[in-house]
């Protein structure tokens, strides 16, 4: 049985068999050297400790870190857990007054030769056995529920601490890692810390009980047996370390199963049109064979183990009753004592058993802990103020950049790099990208970037400045790489700058709620997003509770309601990322129809034409006017089809502002922004 099942169970009974090795789901672990080494933070909004250790701890500390970790999610079912740990104990008595029962019955009522001595053990055995029977699923229904609401909790514990990571963490994972650190490795969490602390309260209960039933029967042969009890944890120990790593690596080759599927299925229309299914299936091929060696590696130390501990069981069981064989022979021991000696062996090797194997399920959901554990290290790039509150004042949308400057977490500027080289050790210290919290760390001497793996790259932005007003539409392109797309990325403060201040109708974005912000800043960005739903929810989700008299309004003025409409289903149409069913030109109108219910007083458009042809791209122009009419609109394009109709045009490259001014200006200038108006009627020409 593997350490954790797909629906997390809890068995009270003592003689319940302890897990085995496999993994279900699991979820890739980076190299060890990617790692971050965990610190404490008590400040999440749930309790929860982002406490963890790393990779190269030891099992212990890691095991220890992860249940502190987690163990506040138990929260409010505690007292159900207590009620469960009372009727593990109930149940582990009820069995240890059955097994004493079998020797009553063994001496009495069977020597005897009489039926009717054979009635009274016999119904006490069947009243024993019916009350452990009902305390059993009293306690395995309470287990399952608690364990259920763990995983619950756990779930949307890591799903909410996902939703407010920085967009370079998603770039840095694959989103089938993470789809199954949230599966798979959360029901790991749950056998180590509720089903674990279960299972160990039943296995401690279990072995005190039976252990002190055989002391009364025969003190010295229980002695005996229990000398061997350190075997069992000696075997295990041996086994752990192994174990662990096969599960990490059996965890590292299911994740990138995930991944390529996922990847292969979003790609599907490329893997056709490229003839690359063979391909794909050599990559899927690759990875499931990558799983199958870590499975059987791990399924046959698991097997190992099982068949050594068998084979101390059997010599333990053997010793024992030739000693009570020897003693019957000597008369001083009776057959009933010797049977239900016998029978507390039965029982009483299990749960030593189980205590052994618990060190092995705690070593396999260890490997699932780190993977979230590092997960909840990552940091959100950006946080609400302390005690932030909106502003009493009405937001009308000035948009002030000042001298700001920007760069991605992670990457190596040149200016970094020449300041480090002119140091007194002579040595680069070279930003390294994390991959579990996008922060940069390590030193590489020599002052090499090579060797680091890294090429040095300009500050996405430098000291840019300008303001852009209500009923303004400020245009916002460049050459590619210039950093437009950083500007819509920091005006909804997805990352904060690293210098200068961005203001909305004078107040520092850092002073301002996220959710408040978001609210009033629209962003359309350069892939059109569908979500999983009807039309009319992809629309609504712009506002939730929008009547559909407004959701019509706005389909409306996108041109979006006719196109609609012809549908079979009309607005209950049902979308997915990937739809074939709406075209590029529609798909960009329907979220233009979720902005314009949205209604913000600023909004951010993000090449809102990029990748329509010459048609649809004059077919959701239209729309965007309504869109932009009255709003503070910055539009970052490479399409200069409205640049006439701009009120100012700020032109970057490199990252710092080149140009300002309006269309006719820059044109006479002949700088950057006539360059790139002449390449693309050059471009148009080229295509009508």
């Amino acid at each position: 049985m593997p350490p954790y099942d797909d629906q997390p169970t809890v068995r009270l009974r003592a003689i319940a068999p302890a897990p085995k090795f496999p993994v279900p789901n699991p979820a890739p672990n980076p190299a060890p050297s990617a790692v971050p080494e965990f610190t404490e933070d008590k400040g999440d909004a749930d309790g929860a400790e982002t406490v963890g250790a790393a990779p190269h701890a030891g099992i212990s500390k890691n095991a220890w870190h992860a249940f502190r970790t987690f163990w506040p999610l138990t929260k409010g079912d505690r007292r159900w857990l207590v009620l469960i740990c009372l009727c593990v104990v109930i149940a582990a008595l009820a069995e240890t007054g059955a097994v004493l029962l079998f020797g009553e019955l063994t001496d009495h009522a069977l020597k005897e030769g009489s039926v009717s001595a054979f009635w009274g053990p016999a119904g006490k055995w069947l009243a024993m056995a019916t009350f452990g029977a009902l305390i059993g699923y009293i306690g395995n229904s309470a287990a399952v529920w608690v364990a259920e609401r763990f995983v619950m909790r756990l779930r949307a514990r890591i799903f909410s601490h996902v939703q407010v990571l920085p967009p370079h963490f998603f770039q840095r994972h694959r989103q089938g890692d993470l789809v199954t650190r949230l599966t798979g490795d959360v029901e790991a969490i749950e056998q180590m810390v509720v089903s674990g602390v279960v299972q160990t309260v039943s296995a401690l209960f279990s072995t005190v009980f039976f252990f002190g039933a055989a002391l009364m029967l025969r003190w010295d042969l229980a002695l005996a047996t229990f000398a061997l009890a350190p075997l069992f944890w000696l075997a295990a120990r041996q086994f752990a370390s192994r174990i662990r790593t096969a599960a990490r690596q059996e965890r590292v080759a299911d994740g990138a199963i995930t991944s390529v599927v996922e990847e292969s299925l979003g790609n599907v229309v490329l893997t056709q049109a490229y003839n690359r299914r063979r391909d794909e299936e050599k990559r899927l091929h690759t990875e499931a064979r990558a799983w199958m060696r870590a499975s059987v590696r791990g399924n046959r130390l698991s097997e190992m183990y099982e068949q050594v501990v068998q084979v101390m069981e059997t010599v333990c069981v053997l010793t024992i009753i030739g000693l009570g064989a020897w003693e019957i022979s000597e008369g001083r021991m009776t057959l009933g004592q010797l049977l239900s000696f016998a029978a507390f062996l039965g029982y009483l090797f299990p749960p030593i058993r189980q205590l052994g194997q618990l060190g092995l399920t705690v070593t396999a959901a260890t490997a699932g802990a780190e993977r979230l554990l590092e997960i909840l290290a990552a940091r959100p790039a950006v946080t609400d103020p302390p005690r932030a509150a909106p502003p009493d004042q009405e937001i009308y949308g000035v948009v002030e950049f000042e001298r700001v400057s920007f760069q991605y977490p992670g990457t190596v500027t040149d200016t970094d790099l020449g300041a480090a080289t002119d140091t007194d050790l002579g040595t680069a210290t070279d930003t390294v990208p994390d991959t579990a919290t996008g922060t940069a760390t390590g030193t590489t001497p020599g002052g090499s970037t090579e060797a680091a793996g890294h090429v040095p790259v300009r500050p996405a932005l430098r000291d840019v400045s300008f303001i852009a007003r209500p009923g303004e539409l400020v245009l916002i392109t460049g050459p590619s790489g210039a950093g437009k797309s950083t500007v819509a990325k920091l005006l909804p403060r997805f990352y904060d700058p690293g210098a200068g201040d961005i203001r909305l109708d004078g107040i520092p974005l850092d002073a301002l709620p996220l959710e408040f912000l978001r609210e009033r800043v629209t962003l359309l960005p350069q892939e059109t997003l569908v979500l999983h739903g009807t039309i009319r929810e992809n629309i609504a989700c712009g506002r939730p509770g929008a009547t559909d008299d407004e959701i019509f309004r706005a389909a409306r003025d996108a041109a979006a309601h006719d196109f609609i409409n012809a549908l079979p289903d009309g607005y209950d149409t049902h979308l997915a990322p990937g739809t074939a069913q709406l075209s590029g030109g529609q798909l960009q109108r329907v979220a233009i129809a979720r902005a314009l219910l949205r209604d913000s007083p600023v909004l951010v458009l993000d090449e809102p034409t990029a990748g329509l042809d010459a048609l649809a791209a004059r077919q959701v122009i239209a729309p965007l006017r309504r869109l932009m009419s009255g709003r503070t609109t910055l539009l970052i394009t490479h399409d200069l089809h409205l640049a006439p109709d701009a009120d100012r045009i700020l032109v970057l490259d490199h990252g710092r502002l080149a140009e300002s001014g309006r269309h006719e200006e820059l044109l006479v200038r002949g700088g950057t922004y006539s360059r790139l108006h002449g390449n693309g009627a050059a471009r148009q020409l080229a295509t009508s």
